[in-house]
């Protein structure tokens, strides 16, 4: 199993692999074109296959069904028996048309949705808001120092937006804990657009969203293009332009699978989480709970550099 690691320059530790839970956002608003509903059963035991595999973190947001996906969460967590302090929550302020007061405004919100557990980590979901980043980070400042959450990341930031939002919190003492984007073995852009680049010389933990490229990286809607007809309409999209030139990389992705005894989906986490050394950690979702069993094990297969590296040679020609 590997280590936990530290959350940018925090003293907060997660495992390299967390959950994410767009899924228990049960199918509200245009949720409803990524994600169906769970029923409560499969929802606790999705988060109960995640505790017993040894995953300490789980990745929500106020937009994921406005508030829904936070209270399933909580649920699920109390009813496995989890107190506050034992996991590490991370939730999203939804900027889109508001300003950086409604950072503060809103923060009990998102604890009451959460309860009984403690924001660990509070992160401004994306740059489109009527705030400049300034004073979003101030506004971020003001909840840690007064303790209503324990550190601030930003999502979807450009590398110049990071280093920004960095430089403000710095004044205040505190450091940016992570920027999370979306990156995977099929979309490696933050490689070349300054990102990766930037988050290691700050010290910034990158979370990966979309790790599997909404299951893609699986293997089998490879197998069986037909499996695409049940999924909910953008996912489906999404999936299907990218079947044939992402062949070449699920073949040595099943072919290094085979030789560890694991999954396709296992090895694309795997090489995630360990190519850029500690920077970078993962929140695949699961819709089952063995979806979230087999993202667990992903954090038992140790690649050899030979492994990773071919994996990374036959990406990038796509």
């Amino acid at each position: 199993m590997m280590q936990k690691r530290r959350l940018g320059r925090t003293n907060i530790e997660i495992t390299p692999i967390g959950l994410g839970t767009w899924q228990l956002s049960e199918g509200a608003g245009l949720n409803k074109y990524f994600w169906s509903g769970l029923s409560k059963d499969v929802v606790d035991g999705i988060i109960k296959a995640t505790i017993d595999g040894g995953i300490s973190w789980f990745d929500t947001a106020e937009v994921y069904g406005y508030g829904r996906s936070e209270r399933d969460l909580s649920a699920a967590l109390v009813k496995a028996g989890i107190g506050n302090g034992d996991v590490v929550i991370a939730t999203k302020w939804w900027p889109f048309l508001r300003r950086a007061r409604s950072i503060v405004s809103t923060i009990d919100m998102r604890l009451n949705c959460l309860s009984p557990f403690y924001i660990d980590l509070y992160q401004v979901h994306n740059p489109y808001s009527f705030a400049s980043v300034e004073a979003q980070m101030n506004a971020m400042a003001d909840l840690v120092e007064a303790g209503k959450i324990g550190a601030v990341g930003v999502s979807n930031f450009s590398a110049k937006m990071m280093r920004e939002a960095h430089d403000v919190l710095m004044r205040r003492g505190i450091p940016l804990a992570s920027n999370q984007i979306r990156y995977n073995i099929l979309a490696r852009h933050p490689e070349t657009n300054g990102v990766l680049d930037t988050a290691k010389e700050l010290g910034i933990t990158i979370i990966c969203y979309s790790p599997l490229e909404f299951g893609l990286l699986t293997g089998k809607f490879h197998r069986d293009p037909n499996l695409l007809q049940s999924r909910p309409f953008a996912r489906r999209k999404i999936m299907a332009r990218r079947i044939e030139s992402s062949r070449p990389v699920i073949e040595v992705l099943e072919e290094i699978a085979a030789a560890h005894g694991a999954t396709a989906s296992q090895i694309a986490l795997g090489w995630l989480v360990r190519f850029n050394g500690d920077t970078v950690v993962a929140i695949p979702g699961a819709s089952k709970p063995k979806h979230a069993e087999e993202s667990a094990g992903a954090m038992k297969i140790a690649l050899t550099y030979e492994e990773m590296d071919r994996i990374d040679q036959v990406s990038r020609r796509k």
